[in-house]
């Protein structure tokens, strides 16, 4: 009888052993994503791509301005994996140790444009052309939350245009606003990025921003030190950096780190 209980203990144990991985790389796993609105678009195939080869992962997406998702993890957000238009939000997270240490990588670049609707016969071939004076609404992301609204800012103000546009400006919440407002025809001219072309055939380039007149454009992601997967997180970032996620990226328009 002894014999017999060990045997079967013996067994149970195998069976255990056995089910345990089988039962856990079966289970569903999340990763939750914060990324700059004008990634979108690209973001979304790559996404797909990366569940398309781990089935077992479910990413959740967040777009918005890179500021408002930044005060969103500062103030608790359960946020795995930060994808900023900008290097300043993410100084801002890892100056509040919000960042996990050594995952921080540069994965794109891109550039600034300013455009109109298609429609328009208004001709401007450098932004020293613009005319306070016969102007309309200036579409722009809000510069305290929006990287590309900062840019903007940044370039105007080297011109000595800012100040005297000042009065033309509608802030938006991100480029994808921008871009609503410009298609719409509520602002006569915008300021978006390049990629952001991809979205649309509404609009058209009135002139290429000299990039120059502002900081590179690069885009930083990094995982969270707050985040629940922070290993799935750091795959999701490796796969990033792919030639696979690299191409998709420079098929929306933007520039490859």
């Amino acid at each position: 009888m002894r014999q017999l209980v060990i045997l079967c203990m013996f067994f149970s144990l195998l069976v255990a052993c056995s089910s345990g991985p089988e039962s856990s790389d079966t289970e569903k796993k999340e990763i939750f994503i914060s990324a700059a609105a004008s990634l979108s678009g690209a973001l979304k195939k790559i996404s797909e791509d990366f569940e398309a080869e781990h089935p077992n992962v479910n990413i959740t997406l967040n777009f918005s301005g890179s500021g408002k998702l930044a005060q969103q993890i500062q103030q608790g957000a359960p946020v795995d994996v930060f994808l900023s238009a900008d290097q300043n939000w993410m100084d801002v997270l890892e100056q509040d140790n919000l960042i996990l240490p050594g995952t921080r990588v540069n994965f794109a670049k891109n550039s600034l444009v300013f455009i109109s609707q298609k429609e328009t016969d208004k001709k401007i071939h450098t932004l020293k052309d613009i005319d306070p004076g016969s102007i309309g609404q200036i579409a722009i992301g809000n510069p305290k939350s929006v990287p590309a609204g900062n840019y903007t800012k940044e370039a105007l103000t080297n011109l000595g245009l800012w100040d005297n546009l000042i009065e033309h400006f509608v802030y938006a919440k991100d480029v994808r606003q921008v871009l609503t407002y410009v298609e719409s025809g509520n602002a006569e001219v915008g300021f978006v990025y390049g990629s952001d072309l991809h979205r649309t055939e509404s609009v058209q380039v009135l002139t290429e921003v000299d990039s120059d007149l502002y900081s590179p454009v690069v885009y930083p992601a990094a995982v969270l030190s707050t985040g629940e997967s922070p290993e799935l997180a750091k795959v999701f970032l490796s796969y990033l950096q792919s030639d696979s996620a690299q191409a998709v990226l420079e098929n929306y328009g933007f520039m490859n780190y």
